[in-house]
């Protein structure tokens, strides 16, 4: 294994937060591989890259020698989980939780090494419990503790209703670390509340307090809001090959930094040097094609990827619009100059390139040729064309 000091390096990549940094270092000391486990409730069939963050870090601690384990949680996917919720979430039932993990494990198997990877079920522990188990279980938190967290905070102070079920639900996530003898859990910032109840109930058990290491939500491709289907800012890692590249060669240049640090295996002095290359005067889409490809080959293998390379640059050269054209949302209070849309979509290098371009004719909405004095309007959408190469449907939303 490498040392404390190596395995920390790759482990602080990207974390938000390592709760507590100093027991983690005691256990890597110990030299032996530790338990690293990461809860998911499969209450969708389809995962997209923001929730790969978890999956890459599970991927990192793979690497280092230790024994993953892939949570899928059957038993509190029909609770559903309140984290961030402002209402109750309708319960799933046994069966399409059951058909949605299966979907999921086929997914993380393209960044996981199944050889390596250790799938558990919460269900396996939690049908075994009595009566008497969950009251005791119960028992270990107060209500007065339970409102301290923030979901359950604001709803109450709104007079939103909590069902009792929704208490069990950190509970039940806490106690599969005790199932599980974890040595450390992985999740989300809108996860650490349960997180630390894992380390809460593992002491009531009689067993040494996990770690938690929290990772930040991936912000969606309007570079705002945390990737989300429903916001439709996200790119599914079981798209097709050409539109999960578009969409990626089309995200604000400033985002890619992000995506970067979060979802590319990539050393972060090689990241680094890419930075200091764009500094440089290199173009920002050339580094984003590298991104690109990296990750539709991470999902859909490296002919895919450079098939979907070839497919973009030649449906560029020819001046076709793509037919997985990359789908953008600004959100503003005002309506925008065309210049600043094309700049904040990432279809151009900066605003000064913009207005070149506006200039010169090589700007198109709709396939009409626009000057500077084009306004986007809020609320409308528009196929745009910067140059032979950048296209995108941009729609500005108002805020």
């Amino acid at each position: 294994m490498k040392s404390v000091e190596e395995q920390l390096a790759l482990i602080r990549r990207g974390a938000e937060e390592i709760l507590v940094e100093a027991e983690l270092i005691e256990k890597l000391k110990r030299g032996q591989p530790l338990r690293i486990k990461a809860g998911f409730d499969p209450t969708a069939p389809d995962l997209h890259l923001g929730h790969t963050v978890l999956i890459n870090k599970l991927r990192q601690f793979q690497d280092l020698g230790h024994q993953v384990i892939f949570l899928i949680g059957d038993f509190t996917g029909m609770i559903g989980d309140p984290s961030g919720k402002s209402a109750t979430r309708p319960p799933l039932t046994r069966e399409q939780v059951l058909d949605n993990a299966e979907t999921y494990k086929a997914q993380v198997f393209k960044i996981l090494d199944p050889a390596k990877t250790e799938v558990a079920f919460n269900s396996t522990w939690m049908d075994q419990l009595k009566p008497s188990d969950f009251i005791r279980l119960a028992s270990q938190y107060t209500v007065a503790r339970m409102l301290e967290r923030d979901d359950f905070s604001k709803r109450y102070g709104s007079n939103q209703p909590i069902a009792i079920h929704e208490f069990l639900y950190p509970l039940v996530q806490g106690y599969d670390s005790v199932a599980l003898r974890a040595d450390v859990e992985l999740g989300g910032t809108d996860q650490k509340f349960n997180l630390l109840m894992g380390r809460e109930l593992q002491r009531a058990y009689g067993q040494p307090s996990q770690c938690v290491v929290t990772m930040p939500l991936l912000e969606g491709l309007d570079g705002v809001k945390k990737m989300s289907k429903s916001l439709g800012n996200y790119i599914g890692i079981q798209e097709a090959p050409g539109v999960m590249y578009g969409k990626i060669v089309s995200m604000p240049d400033a985002l890619m930094w992000r995506y970067f640090e979060l979802l590319s295996f990539r050393s972060l002095e090689e990241i680094a040097q890419f930075k200091a290359d764009v500094g440089a005067g290199a173009n920002p889409r050339d580094i984003k094609i590298k991104l690109a490809e990296e990750i539709v080959a991470r999902f859909h293998g490296e002919e895919a990827a450079a098939s979907a390379h070839r497919a973009a640059g030649n449906r560029m050269r020819d001046g076709e619009l793509p037919e997985d054209l990359p789908e953008i949302e600004l959100r503003s209070s005002e309506a925008m100059p065309i210049a600043s849309v094309l700049n904040k979509a990432g279809l151009v290098k900066n605003a000064a390139v913009a207005r070149d371009l506006l200039g010169s004719g090589g700007v198109r909405v709709d396939g009409q040729a626009v000057d500077r004095g084009f306004v986007f309007e809020l609320g409308a959408t528009h196929v745009c064309q910067a140059g032979k190469k950048a296209f995108a449907r941009i729609a500005l939303i108002p805020e």
